[in-house]
């Protein structure tokens, strides 16, 4: 199993957070997409380091378009010497639509074809394809010389891998169709990945005349550890309030159904709809936690994972648990790789 880290977005700090995550034996490091743009830390990152992977989980597709991702991507791919991993991810609609103010519409069709128009975009530029993308929700039909990449740029390292982020079971679908590998969301519980995720994944993989074999599922990444049972509390009670805000999103309600918690849903989105984030968090008993989310000292956290997961995810993310006891976590990590 392969273990990733998160680089943050902090500029000021991308460099030193990748060569730390690249010393301590990290495979790669990941940025998400919040309060800052995701791509521009893995630039430094990517300048600093020599063999770590250099992922978005995620970037927000509809946020932009094919070209513009095309673009980023190449560039990065080219900069990193082939070790960038293009992830991306729908966002919901509000945000899309009021926080990005792009459109809308049928968001697992859109994103299937803004994959393929990226792939026919690469397509061009590597191997002097002409241009002649044609969909639904997107078009690509004019590339001269002049906004055309030098092939030579990815001739011997190929084009990017494309990873998709996804809960429900159509966009997952997509995900084994066109891309490369699938990004777990926070929010998956062990029953949820086998019973939805997984077989969702195969149909799409199917679809392409594919199976299973190489393709990347990165896992579920809720982990409650910590030296002490203070800190143990304390990681709990964070995440509870994360586990709560997930839940409180309608778009996740099938996670909960199929634990037989769709009640909870509905309490946490009027909760949220109230601004009570911290009630939120208390709706979050025992079991919900423990189901969401690894709990228990650091060296119980690899045997769970693999008890779990070992079976059906070849990479996990941590976020910098090693900084508070160094040697302790260097263990957990070589337990997870060994197994």
């Amino acid at each position: 199993m392969l273990i990733d880290g998160g680089l943050g977005n902090d500029l000021r700090h991308a460099a030193e957070n990748a060569k730390e995550a690249e010393a301590t034996g990290y495979s790669g490091v990941w940025t998400a997409e919040t309060a800052h743009d995701p791509f521009l830390p893995l630039l430094l990152a990517a300048e600093h380091t020599t063999d770590i992977e250099l992922g978005t989980s995620i970037a927000v597709a509809f946020a932009r378009n094919p070209m513009t991702l095309a673009n980023l991507a190449w560039d990065l791919q080219s900069f990193s010497n082939g070790r960038f991993v293009l992830g991306l991810g729908s966002q919901i609609k509000p945000h899309v639509t009021k926080r990005f103010s792009m459109p809308w519409s049928h968001p697992a069709a859109r994103m299937r074809e803004m994959i393929q128009a990226i792939r026919a975009i690469w397509d061009c530029w590597l191997n002097g394809t002409k241009l002649e993308f044609r969909g639904e929700f997107y078009t690509h039909t004019l590339m001269t010389p002049f906004f055309t990449p030098d092939p030579a740029d990815l001739a011997e390292v190929g084009v990017p891998k494309i990873f998709l982020a996804g809960v429900g079971e159509l966009m997952t679908e997509v995900a084994g169709e066109v891309c490369d590998g699938f990004l777990c969301h926070g929010f998956t519980t062990e029953k949820y990945l086998r019973e939805v995720t997984i077989p969702a994944l195969e149909r799409g993989r199917a679809k392409a005349g594919e199976t299973m074999e190489g393709f990347e599922i990165v896992g579920p990444s809720f982990v409650v550890t910590g030296n002490d049972d203070a800190e143990i509390e304390q990681a709990a009670a964070g995440t509870r309030q994360q586990i709560a805000f997930y839940g409180s999103t309608p778009a996740y309600r099938g996670v909960l159904d199929i634990h037989g918690w769709g009640g909870l849903q509905d309490e946490l989105n009027a909760l949220s709809k109230q601004g009570k984030w911290v009630e939120m968090g208390e709706l979050i008993d025992d079991d919900v936690l423990n189901t969401f989310a690894v709990v228990g000292q650091p060296e119980q956290i690899a045997a769970e994972l693999h008890r779990r997961y070992g079976d059906v995810i070849q990479r996990i993310s941590f976020y910098a648990p090693y900084k508070s006891d160094p040697e302790r976590w260097r263990k957990v990590m070589d337990d997870l790789r060994a197994a």
